[in-house]
């Protein structure tokens, strides 16, 4: 017959049983994900790794360096980056097409420093006067919004003129960042880019026929190492309670 005392023990034994099996499937999950999904992965990381004891090792930066980065090799278990970019990385045989999954989409904004007054962004005519009344205006000149204002402003005869007041910015400082620190007037950037900078104030996204939606995917990379792991991350951002966190940070779910 079992004694209160060796039960007690027994019970603290299978606890600690349990605590070790979890400790020991423990992984370091290296993710590499775009800058428009940082505040939201932020956001979830210490969640995440408290469910599930994996440790997250994220690297942000701009999405079209970091596909780069996964062409040459990179090792990595997880990426987060546009949908486009993911497509063709599936296509290179660098990340599993199993395991694809959008987690958000996102779009343009237009930022000034939070003192500033806001101008007029309501139409596309409108946006047009804003950026030829700006002293000087910047963006990302490798970010995926900073690629489509270049065309958007060829398009519009504004190219020329915009020139000489535009400062191209490089991935390590956002367009909301220089904006907050005086470097130029008027930044555009994916909107989750924005709302991070307290200095920065968001007037508002792009004129919708002139909107750049940009989907941003996951998929676990053909030689991750922590493959399963990762697979539990993508399941944690695309869980049904994730859509508010998404919102909150600028972004739309799915």
């Amino acid at each position: 017959m079992r004694t209160s005392a060796t039960i007690a023990v027994a019970a603290k034994l299978s606890v600690l049983t349990i605590f070790a099996a979890g400790s020991a499937a423990a992984a370091e999950i290296k993710v590499l994900a775009s800058n428009a999904v940082k505040t939201v992965l932020e956001e979830f990381a210490p969640k995440f790794e408290k469910a599930t004891e994996h440790k997250l090792n994220i690297t942000f930066g701009v999405g079209a360096q970091l596909q780069a980065n996964i062409e040459r090799g990179e090792t990595f278990d997880l990426a987060i980056l546009a949908a486009s970019s993911v497509d063709t990385l599936i296509k290179q045989d660098k990340l599993t097409p199993a395991t694809r999954a959008n987690i958000a989409r996102a779009s343009v904004g237009v930022a000034v420093k939070k003192s500033a007054p806001k101008p007029d962004i309501g139409t596309t005519d409108a946006f047009k006067r804003a950026m030829l009344d700006a002293k000087s205006i910047c963006y990302v000149e490798q970010g995926a919004s900073g690629i489509y204002l270049k065309g958007l402003f060829e398009r519009m005869g504004l190219a020329a003129d915009l020139k000489p007041k535009t400062k191209l910015l490089p991935g390590s400082n956002p367009a909301a960042n220089a904006v907050a620190n005086g470097e130029c007037e008027i930044g555009m950037t994916q909107i989750s880019e924005i709302l991070p900078y307290a200095g920065a104030a968001l007037v508002g996204p792009l004129p919708a026929d002139i909107q750049l939606y940009t989907v941003f995917a996951t998929a676990v990379g053909s030689r991750a190492k922590e493959g399963e792991a990762a697979k539990a991350l993508i399941k944690f951002l695309t869980a049904p309670d994730a859509a508010a966190v998404l919102k909150a940070k600028g972004l739309e779910p799915g």
